[in-house]
């Protein structure tokens, strides 16, 4: 009985998450993040060539350069949840798309950190993300996943 309960709320408005204002608007997060994943993916090539070439590149940027590439793929998985009807998936796509690329941008603001050309891409590899923070806000998708309870 419970499998029904959680399955009737996970899914609420599953009407309207079927709406094509509302596929479209996931349609296009689920782009933006798969640029997020080309880009964080490019990322970690620049930083393996660029250690490659017997360049200087600290431990900070080698574990941004792995970690960012996998997140993405994970987020990615949560759009595509999302896109399904699931509102937890909705709320942490939500959560995420504006936490993340404020992380990014602060964690690389700080003196010493990451050499300029870096930060540049980070903050180049989370526009994607931003967008979506704007997708998630907008009334198509809003109407889909009212606020509850």
């Amino acid at each position: 009985m419970k499998t029904n309960e959680t399955s009737t709320h996970a899914t609420a408005g599953s009407a309207l998450v079927n709406d094509p204002r509302t596929q479209g608007a996931f349609a296009t997060a689920k782009n933006s993040i798969k640029i997020y994943v080309a880009l964080t993916a490019a990322a970690l090539l620049a930083v393996i060539v660029v250690a490659g070439t017997g360049h200087t590149v600290n431990t900070f940027m080698w574990v941004r350069a792995v970690l960012l590439p996998v997140m993405a793929v994970l987020i990615h998985r949560v759009t595509a949840s999302a896109a399904r009807g699931s509102r937890r998936a909705f709320e942490r796509l939500s959560t995420l798309a504006v936490v993340m690329p404020i992380a990014i941008i602060v964690v690389d603001l700080i003196p010493g950190v990451c050499p300029p050309w870096y930060a540049v891409m980070q903050v180049v590899c989370v526009l994607p993300v931003i967008g979506v923070a704007f997708i998630t806000r907008g009334s198509a998708l809003r109407a889909a996943f009212p606020k509850g309870r």
